[in-house]
């Protein structure tokens, strides 16, 4: 893999529930000028390709917008592609970027994502959009909401595993209390397994607090050659360098009613990982990955994560959530940036910000108080719906 990029420049906004002063194209112009100071970059005159990440024309009001943001970073009359998948609209754009430069159709690559799915739209809106995601013809028109395919898919663990709601509040917990380690994250907060429990009931078991935001922002990632990188980047010198080493996709049915009576995990996800791993020669992830963005879009749902990735044996997730392994200070730390549950989820950049936090910490950049210590090989996990689609992608540092 001679041609193995590596990560050249990252840039983000700010997640927020609302940003009434922007529309998607400011977010993604903010997102840029923040790239072009993190690699000294004057301009993105010398950047060949670029790959656009959104999830919806509703939300961002706007019909071939990947041709309107295109153009308003400057990047005309390079070619651009829009790639969606849900959830895992932002992963997948990586994923797709990664291949154009092991082929050789470039060797420079601006993978840029926005969304506006914050109160620009009301919350019963944003879940009939959502909604839209599932399969129209036998879900969405009688009721089905992705809040309650994951809350059955948590009851049957907990029916089958044990788990309990307080191991999943762990995860609400310590992910929130991450992000207010993370000067660009929505909704730090310090709360307690009490607080969670306390919170207004959604669909059961799952409350208030176990559910992720809905966010507007912007995050864009520059994947280069690492000669296109040593030639074009002035900042790329002064750090190690991070290639974008290994990924894997799985696909599992749309509809949860067609996979029972094994609902209880995400078939799709153990798929992409197993992919990813023989990829990267990753044969014990709990001990060969130093840190993970893990895709919580429900409190439940990284304790699935952490057994279909192989960090845990099936049914101890909420068990190993609890005990800390995943904490800042633990085995294996996840979700540093504070998730979806505390940074935000503005669902065309979210797999683009969790990469971000990967580079950051395999940098060395992340905050003092959230940075892994020697952490050299990075993880992240995103999927669509209820992991119709799951990507996993992996980078490591090589000093």
């Amino acid at each position: 893999m001679t041609r193995l990029p590596v990560i050249a420049g990252v840039g983000m906004t700010r997640f927020a529930a609302d940003r009434p002063d922007c529309n998607p194209r400011d977010l993604l112009a903010e997102a840029v000028l923040a790239l072009l100071a993190d690699t000294g970059m004057p301009d993105l005159k010398s950047v060949q390709h670029g790959l656009c990440s959104y999830e919806s024309d509703h939300f961002n009001r706007q019909m071939t917008l990947a041709a309107i943001l295109h153009d308003q970073i400057g990047l005309l009359p390079t070619p651009t592609v829009r790639v969606e998948g849900g959830g895992a609209t932002g992963a997948l754009a990586l994923r797709t970027a990664w291949a154009y430069v092991q082929s050789g159709l470039c060797d420079s690559i601006l993978v840029y994502g926005c969304e506006t799915n914050g109160r620009g739209v009301s919350s019963q809106t944003a879940n009939q959009l959502f909604a839209l995601s599932a399969d129209f013809d036998w879900e969405m028109m009688i009721g089905g909401t992705y809040t309650g395919f994951y809350a059955a898919m948590m009851r049957a663990h907990m029916e089958q595993y044990g788990t309990t709601p307080e191991q999943f509040a762990h995860v609400a917990v310590r992910n929130r209390r991450n992000a207010g380690f993370n000067p660009l994250a929505q909704k730090p907060m310090d709360i307690t397994i009490e607080d969670v429990l306390a919170s207004r009931p959604v669909a059961e078991p799952y409350r208030l607090l176990d559910c992720s935001l809905l966010s507007d922002g912007a995050a864009v990632i520059l994947l280069a050659t690492e000669e296109w990188a040593r030639t074009n980047i002035p900042r790329f010198h002064n750090r190690p360098p991070v290639y974008f080493s290994a990924t894997g996709c799985g696909t599992d049915t749309m509809r949860l009613g067609d996979r029972y009576p094994h609902i209880t995990h995400f078939r799709a996800k153990r798929a992409a990982a197993q992919q990813a791993y023989q990829m990267a020669s990753i044969t014990d992830p709990l001990d060969q990955i130093d840190v993970a963005e893990l895709y919580d879009s429900y409190s439940g749902v990284e304790i699935q994560a952490v057994e279909d990735l192989g960090f845990v044996p099936e049914g101890t997730g909420g068990v190993n959530v609890a005990s800390g392994l995943f904490d800042l200070g633990g085995q294996l730390p996840v979700n540093t940036s504070g998730g979806l549950l505390g940074r935000g989820a503005p669902v065309g950049a979210t797999g683009i910000a969790q990469a971000i936090e990967i580079a950051l910490q395999l940098w060395g950049e992340a905050d003092p108080r959230r940075q892994v210590a020697g952490a050299r090989r990075g993880l992240t996990d995103t999927h669509a719906g209820i992991a119709t689609i799951s990507v996993v992608n992996i980078f490591e540092r090589r000093d």
